[in-house]
């Protein structure tokens, strides 16, 4: 029954991802090469903190709270984010630029993981424009081996959410669609951006994951990925 929810989770993702009203996602890439992940066959992921590229000095903390999940749900082990930064902070790994630039082998070495996954923010935005706020998160992700350096897996995506407008109200309609605007302006919700733009990294068949060694699924998925 897990194994079911977890799929049927899995679906409802990537389906409102697709069909969220207003937003768009950039066109799929070419099926991935998983040979060197299956060669390697990692069992656990630590997230490294995030490289910031956007002009949100937030979006980092924000963005690790919505990651975890879904790998996990893939069937690997993910070490616990915040105190993988807590532990970094205290070995002097606390820039996010030099973390991603290192040797993957000394990460290994610290906590005993099989493989890094790095990720960047290179948008986390909100646009304003007359009456409409569009807001945009854009995200690389990086796989790599702890024990050879080499890339396992790479994706990336970018989310673009645009409420519609509604004008047939008149002045009135005109009003509300302001105010609308003018609040997710001010605090626009990226969270959900976020999580759904991991859904499609994560489990796009073809692109996505591989089921890892918790899953059920684990070497039944070949021919999806």
């Amino acid at each position: 029954m897990k194994t079911i929810s977890r799929l049927l989770r899995a679906s409802f993702l990537l389906s409102a991802a697709l069909a969220l009203v207003g937003c768009a996602a950039t066109a799929p890439p070419k099926k991935t090469d998983y040979t060197q992940l299956r060669t390697e066959n990692p069992r656990s992921i630590l997230v490294v903190p995030t490289v910031n590229r956007s002009v949100e000095v937030n979006a980092p903390d924000y963005f690790l709270s919505t990651i975890v999940r879904p790998i996990a749900e893939r069937g690997y082990y993910v070490f616990p984010v915040h105190l993988v930064k807590s532990v970094m902070e205290e070995d002097g790994l606390n820039d996010a630029n030099m973390v991603h630039e290192g040797d993957p082998a000394r990460l290994g070495q610290i906590f005993g993981a099989d493989s890094i996954m790095y990720i960047s923010i290179e948008r986390w935005d909100a646009q304003y424009i007359v009456l409409s706020t569009t807001v945009t998160v854009e995200l690389s992700y990086a796989l790599k081996s702890t024990k050879s350096g080499e890339t396992l897996w790479s994706n990336k995506q970018k989310l673009v959410y645009q409420p519609q407008n509604n004008q047939s109200g008149g002045v009135a309609g005109l009003i509300a669609a302001a105010i609308v605007a003018a609040v997710e302006r001010v605090a626009p919700n990226y969270i959900p951006l976020a999580q759904q733009a991991n859904a499609i990294a994560v489990f796009g068949k073809g692109t996505g994951l591989p089921s890892g060694p918790y899953d059920p699924l684990y070497l039944k998925d070949q021919a999806d990925f």
